[in-house]
């Protein structure tokens, strides 16, 4: 069916219809995540969750893809040119946004340093177990886009995280890795294994789309005037 029919928008305006379906796009706007974990947040049986999920691919609005860490694990994403205009943005305050990944030699160095190009909003990035350097082919896609990133620097997650913090996982280790903190979760195939510059390319595609829908989403924390600089 044509996408730019009227047919195709009817069906997923109709698809947008359903108050649980509609929650669970509102859920997949900013990260991914599992079928099992938006059936847990929507208190939704499995069966009853795949329907609704069933609904939601035919339509073109989301896709799903196997975690990387547990294959046993799929994550849901959406699919934001279908939507074009039917969504509003919903804003989120924070004072920084720290992108993790396991090893912050690639995805979460190129995460930060494109949100840094793009938003106001201080950034920084990590490791849950980081490596001893950036991998040269996400220092020269950075370079090859105009970006900066220094490759000898990489950080452990607890040695920058805050708590007032809005946490990024890039990966699906990461994600999977951490505690119950609440953050957003975005399941970007890792380049690494792949090791070609078309891999790193497709990362820094991928993740220069989530950074432009995030940047509109997110607005810096008002820190309260000081007596001093009342008077």
């Amino acid at each position: 069916m044509n996408a730019d029919s009227i047919e195709w928008r009817a069906r997923v305006h109709a698809a947008l219809g359903d108050p649980v379906r509609l929650a669970i796009v509102d859920r997949l706007t900013l990260g991914d995540a599992s079928p099992g974990e938006i059936g847990h947040d929507l208190g939704l049986p499995t069966n009853l969750m795949a329907h609704h999920v069933k609904i939601l691919q035919d339509v073109g609005l989301i896709d799903r893809r196997r975690s990387e860490a547990d294959r046993r694990r799929t994550y849901l994403r959406l699919l934001p040119t279908t939507l074009d205009r039917l969504l509003p943005m919903p804003l989120r305050h924070a004072p920084r946004v720290v992108f993790v990944c396991t090893h912050n030699s690639a995805r979460s160095q190129l995460a930060a340093a494109l949100w840094t190009s793009t938003s106001s909003v201080p950034a920084a990035c990590a490791g849950t177990r980081p490596a001893a350097r950036v991998h040269p082919r996400a220092v020269a896609v950075a370079r090859r886009h105009g970006l900066h990133i220094d490759h000898s620097q990489t950080t452990r997650l607890d040695q920058v995280l805050r708590p007032d913090d809005l946490v990024v996982a890039v990966c699906d280790s990461a994600h999977e890795d951490m505690d119950a903190r609440e953050r957003l979760h975005w399941s970007v195939p890792d380049p690494v294994p792949v090791d070609t510059d078309d891999a790193f390319e497709s990362a820094y595609a991928d993740i220069s789309g989530r950074i432009d829908r995030l940047a509109l989403a997110i607005q810096p924390t008002i820190q309260p005037a000081t007596d001093a600089a009342q008077e």
